[in-house]
């Protein structure tokens, strides 16, 4: 067995006010199968760079075995992929290679195909082979899934399980459900290690959250009563004190009585302050890691007419063969469809192409009469610039922009910086916001969880249900589609 020693490790990035972790320390054992969450930018990534060495920190990373990030940097993707992997690891092992390959439902055909011709499934799948054709490594694999269909998400589930020794980075439920072993989390305010999977880990969690509010409404309970306790006590000792020096007419009041009985009440009044003091002090231990998830809101547009849009021996294709051929569908009132199929098959082109995009086909797409469409791609990368000046160049609201962005947990020092910095998934969040700032009769969302956190899945899912609106998807988060969808189309 051998272990990874995180001692006081505290890091922020250069010119950030803010530390992205301190003084944290862990203990890992390199034979665990771990899964790492957390909302989005609370420094997963980081954690996996700085576990690497790939940047400098403060206290003191030990590892008895290198570790290797993935995925790749790829030189030259134009090459064919056997090239690609001679330029990624130079010392692989063909047999090892051409092992983990079947494994993963792959030929070693697939070596001497154009690397770039490859789909994006089949190229994760490729340099998860390549990675696991090492030995003697702790992985650290960031995000796999997000290239993935739902079919290749269950295989790479079931391959990873038969593994040991890598930490996961990964937001689909049902995936960590099926691969790892512990989680590791970063909370609001520290790091959290618990044997077991996603669903345990999450149940625990949401356990220790109810004790945590309840205890916290009784403490806020006890701390109104003991504070007008003590106000009362101490209202009291002053009357009682007071009476020592009245003037009654021929009477001799009894100071010493008097004073014996303000003191008392002066120190009942001290003692009820001591406990309130007790429990805001227990107050400020919880709720620290309690997740803030407020709901979100959508207005959908309703439309007269049953059908939205309707495809009819639908055909797209680019030059070569067909992408996909004779589609038959209709987006009818109130649906939320799923489109589902092989990395390949055509969902993203359907979806661009009822959006109005000028995508190659044949056959008849019909779009109901002044039907208002609102769209989220699937590629997040082209944002840059400030929030403002895309919520004014995508004619929404600034203020209801923003504020989505608050609910979706978006901390207010995000809002100045360029979106050319945000993490993959807060740039995702930035299209769903946009998306949800739109009153339209049909919602076209394409892989709208890419990168996003499970308590933004969990929002998200929450609103849907709630407003039910005309929507049609492309989504591999079998947890999502299971709750959402009310049909699936299958390419």
């Amino acid at each position: 067995m051998s272990v990874i020693e995180i001692s006081n490790l505290t890091f922020a990035y250069e010119g950030s006010y803010d530390a992205i972790f301190e003084n944290v320390s862990l203990r890992l054992d390199t034979d665990w199968r771990l899964g790492l969450v957390g909302r989005n930018g609370r420094g997963k990534t980081t954690l996996l760079r700085l576990l690497q060495g790939a940047l400098p920190c403060g206290g003191a990373v030990r590892s008895t075995v290198p570790c290797d990030y993935f995925p790749f940097p790829i030189p030259d993707p134009c090459k064919d992929a056997i090239g690609v992997v001679e330029d990624v690891q130079p010392d692989y092992e063909y047999w090892r290679l051409a092992r983990e390959l079947y494994r993963l439902a792959l030929s070693d055909e697939i070596l001497y195909r154009p690397f770039r011709s490859l789909s994006g499934g089949e190229q994760m799948r490729l340099l998860l082979a390549l990675l696991f054709a090492r030995e003697n490594r702790f992985l650290l694999i960031d995000e796999p899934t997000n290239h993935l269909d739902t079919e290749a998400r269950a295989l790479v589930a079931d391959y990873l399980k038969s593994k040991r020794g890598f930490l996961l980075v990964s937001h689909d439920r049902a995936f960590l459900d099926g691969c790892v072993d512990h989680i590791l989390s970063i909370n609001k305010s520290d790091i959290s290690l618990q044997k077991g999977n996603f669903s345990s880990w999450f149940s625990n969690k949401e356990q220790i959250d109810a004790f945590e509010l309840a205890e916290n409404e009784r403490l806020r309970a006890d701390i109104r009563r003991l504070d007008e306790a003590a106000k009362r006590a101490a209202r009291w000792s002053d009357r009682t004190e007071s009476e020592k020096h009245a003037r009654n007419s021929g009477l001799r009041p009894d100071r010493g009585y008097i004073g014996h009985k303000a003191a008392k009440m002066m120190q009942r009044a001290k003692s009820l302050e001591a406990r309130r003091l007790d429990a805001v002090e227990q107050k400020a231990g919880l709720l620290h890691n309690v997740e803030r998830v407020d709901d979100l809101k959508l207005h959908p547009l309703s439309y007269r007419a049953q059908a939205l849009a309707e495809l009819t021996d639908v055909a797209v294709q680019y030059g070569g063969a067909p992408v996909v051929a004779d589609v038959r569908l209709a987006v009818t009132r109130g649906a939320r469809i799923a489109l589902t199929g092989r990395n390949g098959s055509g969902k993203s082109s359907l979806l661009k192409l009822i959006a109005g995009q000028d995508i190659p086909h044949t056959g008849t797409v019909r779009l109901g009469s002044g039907l208002t469409v609102s769209y989220v791609p699937q590629d997040a990368s082209f944002l840059s610039g400030s929030l403002t000046g895309y919520a004014d160049a995508c004619s929404v609201d600034r203020t209801l922009f923003l504020s989505i962005l608050r609910k979706l947990d978006f901390a207010r020092v995000q809002f100045e910086k360029d979106m050319a910095d945000y993490s993959a998934g807060q740039k995702k969040k930035v299209l769903l916001a946009r998306s949800l700032c739109e009153q339209a009769h049909l919602y076209l969302w394409d892989e709208p969880l890419n990168y996003i956190d499970v308590f933004s899945r969990m929002q998200i899912e929450q609103l849907l249900l709630a407003y039910q609106p005309t929507l049609l998807f492309v989504e591999h988060d079998r947890a999502f589609c299971e709750k959402i969808a009310t049909e699936t189309v299958r390419l």
